[in-house]
């Protein structure tokens, strides 16, 4: 079920509910398109935190009774290393600091602080803002606020994920609280419990024990204290966000240097990566914004799969999602169907992105680019037999992504 911003209002008539335009959107996604981020996972948490933060700033400076300075604490150039691993902005307005916390699930029924905002005494803020972004219908609802003070002595840490927990109707709901409050009884800074210093040996041997490629944010897997210096210092964090882009290009150049058997595809055996078309939809819809286009060839007695592939860095911050179907043709070959879609919400592929089929020998068979308006692109259908090998490649500029197959007979 969904909620439009008159409905929104009504619903909650104590919260202060914007409308987010097309182009706010638009603007956002270009920010994060700039920036690099070593999975989709911190891409699209980057962009609901670009989202959060330009509506918000963009309803202070219109807002004629608000007259207050806004600033980021962090420089525009360090937010990338943080949203790589962590959720939430934080900005000042004259001398009081704000942290938003961003979400887009449909429902909010708590407020979830990441601890890094709490417990490293450089990220700590007065207040905490909790914020819903629905996307499909173009609204943000700030859903209220909390004190540092009340954090500490009323929310409930959660030791899985690191995050302090407040249900949502503890918030304060209305935001002119808050700027009364500071008024009246300005807060000083919070005192917070210091982390230990690390050392340069230190903080190599914990970037060392970080290496390890995970897909997901790997703040859980060292303890807290540990982690929290090492996000403290600029340096460690910015060597340490660095690290991670490396070592998710390498992982990529590594992929392309496994074989699918299609041939096990019938039997419902799938290489790592390769997913049922509705799980990929059913899991990513909301935080990736897939969009595929129907396509009644591919329903027709077709085996499909699709993988999305984080081109990251290599394709200007962006994700594309590779479908293939499969069926068996009356004259025995294998018929296939590829297609390449836009993942992370784009509408649009890429301008010049090339989608191609190469031989075992490497030899060029069919190729297609996308132009500015594709929605998708794809190669005309084709057969293959037995024992034949060959690749589907995407390209852009130099850069290019290779996935290898066979079909090679499995013995019962």
């Amino acid at each position: 079920m969904t909620i439009n911003l008159d409905d929104l209002t009504i619903i909650y008539p104590e919260h202060l509910c914007l409308d987010i335009s097309n182009q706010e959107q638009e603007i956002a996604w270009e920010q994060t398109r700039q920036e690099l981020y070593s999975n989709t996972a911190a891409r699209w948490n980057a962009y609901l935190n670009h989202l959060c933060l330009n509506t918000f700033l963009t309803w202070l400076q219109e807002d004629s009774d608000l007259q207050v300075t806004s600033k980021l604490c962090f420089k525009k150039a360090e937010l990338p290393s943080i949203w790589e691993v962590v959720n939430g902005c934080a900005l000042t307005l004259d001398e009081t600091r704000l942290v938003l916390i961003p979400s887009d699930k449909s429902y909010l029924s708590e407020f979830r602080i990441p601890q890094e905002w709490i417990d490293i005494p450089s990220w700590t803020a007065h207040y905490y803002i909790g914020v819903q972004l629905d996307l499909e219908e173009c609204w943000l609802r700030i859903c209220g606020y909390a004190n540092y003070q009340q954090i500490r002595e009323q929310a409930t840490y959660d030791v899985m994920d690191r995050t302090y927990c407040l249900d949502a109707e503890d918030l304060i709901a209305d935001l002119n609280v808050m700027w009364v409050a500071q008024e009246l009884c300005p807060h000083k800074a919070p005192e917070v419990k210091s982390l230990p210093t690390l050392s340069k040996p230190q903080a190599e041997q914990l970037l060392e024990q970080l290496n390890k490629w995970t897909f997901c944010s790997p703040r859980l897997n060292v303890p807290f204290d540990m982690w929290g210096a090492l996000l403290a210092v600029d340096e460690f964090r910015q060597h340490f966000y660095q690290q991670r882009l490396e070592k998710q290009k390498n992982n990529l150049v590594e992929a392309s240097y496994v074989v699918s058997n299609l041939s096990l595809w019938f039997q419902n055996i799938f290489s790592a990566g390769w997913q049922n078309l509705d799980t990929l939809l059913t899991t990513q819809q909301n935080t990736l914004a897939v969009q595929f286009r129907s396509d009644f060839d591919l329903n027709e007695g077709y085996v499909r799969r699709a993988k999305l592939i984080d081109l990251g860095m290599q394709l200007g911050g962006s994700a594309v999602v590779l479908l293939i179907g499969l069926k068996t043709e009356v004259d025995g070959k294998i018929g296939l169907r590829v297609q390449l879609h836009p993942a992370n919400g784009e509408t649009y592929l890429i301008p010049n992105l090339k989608l191609t089929l190469l031989s075992q020998t490497k030899t060029i068979l069919q190729e297609v680019s996308s132009r500015s308006d594709d929605h998708y692109i794809q190669l005309k259908k084709f057969k293959s037999s037995p024992g034949i090998r060959f690749s589907i490649q995407v390209t852009l500029n130099d850069v290019s992504i290779k996935e290898d197959f066979v079909l090679e007979a499995v013995d019962d």
